[in-house]
């Protein structure tokens, strides 16, 4: 079984399901929402109508199955035993959504954020146009933007929504012309900054046999501190609260009065698992984050919470400002989960009957039949990719997780901080002592078993192009003792205290992370050393980072106050170099130990 108990305040019911599909009792499945029939009318119109919502939030570009343990899910059993299931990938997806949808003609289709950028080489090596085609064709309806879809600049992100070949990189295949989204993506509180105005549309009314749905999208207010500047340069990221409740006011003027929030920011549940339930003890109570401050102050007229970013499973009620209930959900990323929620819609009121909302998350399994319109497009693009995909980088003795991993240091971690210091210490190329890698830039784990033809153990350009998608520019600059001391404070402080961004170090520097204590004290000065020695407050080191990091992305700016810089390789040429220079097929890299860290809980 893969199906979560569907929440319900009112009344909770264990929905019967197989392979993660609803089925049963009240809740209604729902019709594919083809062209063929948008627009028509009910065969019966009863006082209140079953609207299914069907979402999903941070697909990133996985349109293949994600591999290794980033392509897992868990579930928890009664007995409170785990699970680990295979999920995710886009033929499957598509499948499990057209099977949910049908014996429903009122069902939607809603994305949370971050369906591109981040991407496999798949998708990633096409500027994204092969996820944004997948898209339209599974039916999506609207989207809000995430901060990964500000990667490429907001021209770039005009072209997926208008279509159009890239600027320098042209047309992909021959005789096509990339047609863009036909989908809106919504972006209410991302403005220019010259004219205030949004530079897509703030909200989606969909429509359907007289229902009508208002969706107003918002990405987190801090995209600009974790996107690179030249991404978000000219534009200006308002608060989610008040541009939702800006925007809901205008929907009701237009007499739309079911309104659903799409949130590209989240929240961490107290467990992993994907069937947790985050309303125990009481509402919302298993749930922390900033989606819980955004939920509680969100206009009471907002009907529900579409959420994502943090990439957690979670399905909460969460008391509105008038003290009542309200739906907010997330369904992982990459595709690995689905939401399925029931919005009874009042035809009288023309709102959502909030007592009656109920919600679960489905696992997308790779137990069910392909999607054959799925199959043929990742065939297609993977044909032109192979050139470019297949080509072996190194070897590995088994599998070195990074993404999967819920470990503060992560053995890819240590793997790619060493790659970057390696190719950075020579005195022409920087000089770099220590090397530092933000653990959200790595987007995968490096697998043994082989993704194609290329053998076990063998890294090819495509795997470590998903680990590493970015294509970073590195840079080495002189940062002080002190200076260092205090962006691993900003780890666990300021605007990372609550979620904290470990940092991937280099090998020879070590420390003690106490999370048991708060705040910045969570760091032991006294223990910070690199190759055995304390670090020296008062002393110059060079340092090796990503561009990224280096303008203090991501909660960092004593890591923007560097200098001296000197610009390098990418972080993917220094991580391929790295793995052609210490690997063969007779001595492959074996998983680092990640030790450097000393972690108190």
């Amino acid at each position: 079984m893969s199906a979560t108990p569907k929440k319900n305040r009112a009344a909770r019911r264990i929905l019967a399901t197989a392979a993660g599909l609803a089925t049963a009792g009240a809740m209604v499945a729902a019709l594919p929402a083809g062209a063929d029939d948008r627009g028509q009318p009910a065969a019966g119109h009863g006082r209140t109508v079953d609207v299914q919502l069907l979402s999903f939030n941070d697909l990133h570009g996985n349109l293949e199955p994600p591999a290794g343990s980033s392509g897992q899910v868990t579930r928890t059993h009664p007995d409170g035993t785990t699970t680990k299931i295979d999920a995710g990938g886009v033929e499957y997806l598509a499948t499990h959504l057209r099977e949910a949808r049908k014996g429903n003609r009122y069902s939607v289709t809603a994305a949370a954020g971050d369906m591109i950028g981040g991407s496999p080489l798949l998708s990633g090596l096409f500027h994204d146009e092969p996820t944004v085609e997948a898209l339209n064709k599974l039916k999506l309806d609207v989207s809000s933007v995430g901060n990964h879809e500000f990667d490429e600049g907001a021209k770039e992100l005009a072209r997926m929504q208008d279509g159009g070949c890239h600027p320098t990189a042209g047309c992909f295949e021959e005789g096509k012309t990339f047609r863009g989204a036909k989908f809106p993506y919504l972006a209410a509180n991302v403005t220019h900054e010259k004219t205030g105005k949004p530079i897509l549309d703030p909200y989606f009314v969909w429509e359907r046999g007289g229902v009508k749905i208002g969706f107003i999208g918002v990405t987190l207010e801090g995209t600009a501190n974790i996107v690179t500047a030249e991404g978000v340069k000219g534009l200006k990221f308002g608060d989610e609260v008040e541009t939702i409740n800006k925007y809901t006011k205008v929907l009701e003027r237009k007499g739309v009065k079911s309104i659903v929030a799409l949130i590209h920011e989240g929240g961490a549940p107290a467990s992993s698992s994907y069937n947790y339930d985050c309303d125990s003890p009481g509402a919302g109570d298993g749930v922390s984050g900033p989606i819980v401050d955004i939920a509680k102050n969100l206009s009471p007229q907002v009907d529900a919470l579409v959420t994502g970013h943090t990439h957690q499973a979670y399905v909460c009620t969460i008391p509105d400002p008038a003290g009542k209930p309200r739906m907010v959900t997330s369904a992982a990323s990459f595709g690995k989960l689905y939401t399925d929620t029931t919005l009874t819609y009042d035809r009288r009121t023309k709102d959502i009957v909030r007592t009656s909302v109920e919600s679960a998350n489905y696992v997308v399994s790779r137990d069910v039949p392909k999607a054959a319109d799925m199959t043929s497009l990742i065939q297609r693009w993977n044909t032109l990719a192979a050139p470019i995909a297949n080509k072996p980088q190194g070897f590995i003795s088994a599998d070195i997780n990074g993404r999967g991993s819920t470990a503060y240091e992560k053995p890819l971690g240590d793997l790619i901080a060493d790659a970057q210091l390696a190719g950075l210490a020579p005195a022409d190329k920087g000089g770099a002592r220590i090397a530092l890698m933000n653990p959200g830039g790595i987007r995968s784990d490096l697998v043994y078993k082989a993704s194609g033809s290329e053998g076990d153990g063998v890294v090819t350009y495509g795997e470590a192009f998903t680990v590493q998608p970015f294509t970073n520019m590195m840079n080495v600059v002189d940062l002080t003792g002190a200076q260092l001391i205090a962006a691993l404070q900003q780890q666990v402080s300021g605007s990372n205290e609550a979620s904290p961004k470990i940092l991937q170090v280099s090998k020879g520097f070590t420390y003690t992370l106490d999370m048991t204590k708060t705040g910045a004290a969570r760091i032991d000065v006294a223990s910070v050393k690199l190759d055995g020695e304390p670090l020296d407050p008062a002393k110059t080191y060079r340092v090796a980072m990503n561009e990224f990091l280096a303008g203090g992305g991501d909660g960092f700016p004593a890591l923007a106050q560097g200098r001296n810089k000197l610009v390098g390789a990418s972080d993917l040429d220094l991580f391929n170099a790295y793995l052609a220079a210490n690997s063969s097929a007779a001595a492959p890299i074996a998983p680092p130990a990640a030790d450097r860290i000393t972690v108190i809980k």
